[in-house]
């Protein structure tokens, strides 16, 4: 099945990360997306750790590799969409380390059910 974005055709971008916020999440609407990215962003911060404290570049560049390979895996396989990263780069990675860090406080689940996104 070839990726597609959830956008409507000929939707307006998106202007403000208040806006995007719903939107990247939606784009993560299956657990196994989320895994995915989840352990991509967990592997990617530790490996990115690791490189500033060793000073090795090779983890670095690892790390990204990592962090996206995960996650763009889960939405080839998976999710079946575009990566947000494509159209929003900023935002998206922002929204990562989010999804990660309310993953991590046990309120990712709490998020997706105010945004209604199963």
């Amino acid at each position: 099945m070839p990726a597609k974005s959830n956008d409507p055709p000929g939707s307006p971008p998106i202007r403000s990360y208040h806006e995007f916020w719903p939107y990247y999440l939606g784009e993560h609407r299956k657990p196994a997306t989320r895994t995915l990215h989840l352990f991509g962003t967990g592997l990617g911060l530790v490996m990115l750790a690791l490189g500033v404290a060793t000073v090795d570049w090779r983890l670095m560049v690892a790390a990204a590799v990592a962090g996206y390979g995960f996650a763009w895996i889960g939405h080839a396989v998976v999710e079946h969409n575009r990566p947000a990263t494509f159209r929003y780069p900023l935002w998206s990675l922002a929204s990562d380390f989010r999804m990660f860090f309310l993953w991590l406080a046990g309120r990712l689940g709490g998020e997706l059910d105010r945004h209604d996104i199963g």
